[in-house]
């Protein structure tokens, strides 16, 4: 091609932009609204602080600060390939759910750091709500909101933010104060802020609140009086695909964000699951099982939610799912890497864990933030058992990769039971998901086979399509003869039967022995692990904390003499402690 003919822009069919704000990183990426292929992007990692143990934090001005940065990045290297980003027609939002902001409306300025969906710290207030309720029921609140009474979700976090941070309370009583979740902040930002910023969300992202009944897709007063949450504070509830509003600044200014979906209700429309029964399963962080129950929701009665799956179009009808939430997946290997030191890549452990082939007999339960699905069991902790002196840092890293697919099975088999109709395959997404390793696991596991798209970016593929839908967008048709399909890799089950039972059987035995590690309340007079500050539970020396964890420079449980197994102090002592 001659540079004259090369100088000019490439035109191309219109195309969709998705903002894609995960836990660990944000992402900026345009896809071609007629092929679905995936042109550019860009991506930023996100900062976490954890302040106190089990306290998970990020700053709203990094996380605002990271999509500028994606959203311009993006722009240079669209430029850089001689495609005109004036064809970006529109601009989808998908987000970590659950994760709580407050800000005021009049400075434009966050309240108090976000507090992500993993944070533990209500877990007392958890436990409060449930011991209030009639027969301590944590399914208390679930007829309305489809989710049981848990630390995860948003209702709790703005509770302990109005009642412990001395800015909230006084910018709710001075009508100043804003809440959302990172969707709402994100598009009160973009699209003008404190200057005319509209405060929406949408269904997906409001069903994970506590606040929002499920079945009128409004917020509920009965609700916001029960969590003593003022109305005047949420952001207006609209659908998954229509005009919000428009970019106020930066390269794409004018552009209207159209879209917006809870990251695993996006998966779930960018695998293109839109018919009742279909299901998918996102490794991030976490790991998110969905399954589409079509116009009705289905309630669960072996701890899976019930939320909204999207609703493309102000008129149109409201999609339900069946979820099955693990909360740490992704996140062990990051503590793998971070905590533990034992990989300096997340990529590195497919080949440490590859290097052995097995955990022999070493089972790893990762409840650093309790056990979500189907227990529900804010108080189970972290596990690591089976070890030997045989064991090293490769069976570890193998049996952490277990866990993932250990996890997902136990919800795979919830989901069997609540909707009666066993998955023949799994469809899979999100990072994890480049493991080779781990999907050949997860298929030996579950006995079924497992499929991914060569594209493993069906998140943010989800709220491209949701914006190029909308209604006055009209650049992408979601009618199933005109969606594309995509090619995928598929992972047969390669182990036998009896094994796959075997090591699934050790794996509950593991998890049984996770629960109840916690308790709120102080167990001795000073002595014992939960005591002064020398215990697990602890200022900031806990288990999951600012890298003081439990195997680390003495201050977590397996120590140099503070922790419970110690020389005196703790519980099996020789002389102070209980025995």
């Amino acid at each position: 091609m001659s540079t004259a003919a090369y100088s000019e822009k490439i035109t191309m069919g219109p195309l969709v932009a998705a903002i894609d704000q995960g836990t660990s990183s944000t992402r900026f990426l345009v896809f071609n609204s007629k092929t679905a292929e995936l042109l550019s992007h860009h991506q930023v990692g996100i900062k976490q602080s954890f302040p106190k143990e089990g306290w998970v934090e990020e700053d709203p001005k990094e996380i605002l600060q990271s999509v500028y940065e994606c959203m311009e990045r993006t722009c240079e290297k669209l430029g850089q390939l001689n495609i005109d980003i004036s064809n970006i027609k529109a601009v989808g939002v998908t987000n970590q759910r659950e994760t709580t902001l407050v800000w005021d409306k009049e400075t434009g300025e966050p309240l108090y750091n976000a507090i992500v969906w993993l944070d533990l710290r209500t877990q007392s207030t958890v436990e409060r709500l449930i011991n209030s309720t009639p027969g301590k029921n944590k399914n208390h609140l679930k007829h309305k909101t489809g989710l049981p009474i848990s630390t995860y979700f948003s209702a709790v976090k703005l509770r302990w933010l109005m009642d412990n941070v001395e800015e909230v309370a006084e910018a709710i009583l001075t009508n100043r104060a804003m809440f959302g979740t990172v969707d709402s902040w994100l598009i009160w930002c973009l699209t003008g802020g404190k200057s005319g910023g509209v405060h929406v969300t949408d269904v997906t992202n409001a069903s994970r609140t506590m606040l929002f009944n499920i079945h009128t897709l409004d917020w509920d007063p009965e609700l916001c009086k029960y969590f003593d949450v003022p109305m005047e504070i949420l952001p207006q509830v609209k659908s998954s695909s229509e005009i919000y509003g428009s970019m106020n600044s930066g390269s794409l200014a004018g552009v209207p964000i159209s879209g917006c979906l809870g990251d695993q209700s996006a998966a779930l429309v960018g695998q293109m699951c839109f018919q009742d029964g279909q299901a998918k399963n996102t490794y991030g962080t976490g790991c998110f099982l969905l399954r589409n129950t079509g116009i009705k929701p289905v309630m669960s009665d072996h701890g899976l939610l019930t939320t909204l799956a999207y609703k493309l179009g102000k008129d149109a009808p409201a999609y339900y799912a069946l979820e099955g939430s693990v909360a740490i997946a992704g996140a062990v290997v990051r503590w793998l890497k971070d905590n533990l030191g034992i990989i300096q890549s997340s990529a590195e452990i497919e080949k440490l864990a590859g290097d052995v082939g097995s955990s022999y007999g070493c089972y790893f339960v990762p409840a650093f933030s309790g056990l979500y699905a189907p227990y529900w069991e804010p108080s189970a902790r972290g596990i690591i058992c089976g070890l030997t002196q045989f064991t090293n840092r490769s069976h570890l890293a193998f049996a952490a990769l277990e866990a993932v697919c250990f996890q997902t099975r136990e919800i795979l088999e919830a989901m069997n039971q609540d909707y009666g109709v066993p998955l023949s395959q799994l469809q899979v997404d999100g990072g994890m998901t480049s493991n080779r390793l781990l999907m050949q696991l997860q298929a030996d596991v579950l006995c079924i086979p497992v499929v991914k798209p060569a594209m493993s970016e069906t998140t943010a593929l989800g709220a491209a399509m949701a914006a190029g839908a909308a209604e006055g967008v009209g650049v992408w048709s979601l009618t199933p003869g005109n969606l594309t399909t995509i090619p995928t890799d598929k992972y047969q089950p390669m182990i036998n039967l009896e094994e796959s039972e075997f090591r699934f059987a050790r794996w509950k035995k593991a998890v049984q022995k996770a629960m109840n590690w916690e308790t709120t309340e102080p167990i001795s007079n000073g002595n014992g692990p939960i005591s002064n500050g020398n215990g697990p539970i602890s200022n900031g020396n806990g288990p999951i904390s600012n890298g003081n964890g439990p195997i680390s420079n003495g201050n977590g449980p397996i120590s140099n003499g503070n922790g419970p197994i110690s020389n005196g102090s703790g519980p099996i002592s020789n002389g102070n402690g209980h025995h």
